[in-house]
């Protein structure tokens, strides 16, 4: 297969989008393939990056997660040094659910999740005011998420060879 992704790519990637526990023998119907032409095609947009882990959403409230929070972050310095080094803890805090390195008035987004008001609050103070790096913060409750799990297709399709 070649690097660039035809018509049937595609719909793979739109498929296991909207339904990561689809059996091969599924996706392979859907998409009109033999299963073994289909899994070495899927083992191929894995291989290229362009497919990644599977993963299931579990409720957030069945773990004792009872507030979900935005915090915007602005560094005092914009160092390689400081922002790999910033990255890293954030990446290493289990409250972190996203983090954006983001343009504007701040330099980073980050999704969390904690049990409560106290939990969020020490969080703040303990994980992200405490670090050298942190020039200011700016916390929003978030009281509702709906998301799209479907990345939206803006390339043009290649013809199929």
């Amino acid at each position: 297969m070649s690097d660039a992704l035809d018509r049937t790519d595609f719909e793979i990637l739109a498929l296991l989008q909207k339904n990561a526990r689809l059996s091969n023998k599924e996706l392979a119907a859907a998409v009109g393939l033999a299963p073994s032409t289909c899994l070495v095609r899927v083992q191929a947009l894995r291989e290229k990056g362009i497919l990644g882990e599977a993963h299931t959403d579990v409720a957030p409230e069945a773990l004792g997660v009872g507030l979900q929070a935005l915090v915007a972050i602005r560094l005092k310095q914009h160092g390689r040094a400081q922002l790999k080094a910033f990255w890293k803890h954030l990446r290493s805090l289990p409250e972190v659910r996203t983090v954006f390195h983001v343009s504007g008035d701040h330099d980073f987004l980050l999704h969390l999740t904690v049990r409560d008001s106290a939990h969020l609050r020490d969080f703040a103070l303990d994980a992200l005011t405490s670090r050298p790096e942190v020039a200011h913060l700016e916390t929003s409750l978030v009281f509702d998420v709906a998301k799209n799990p479907v990345v939206p297709n803006f390339r043009k399709e290649e013809p199929l060879k």
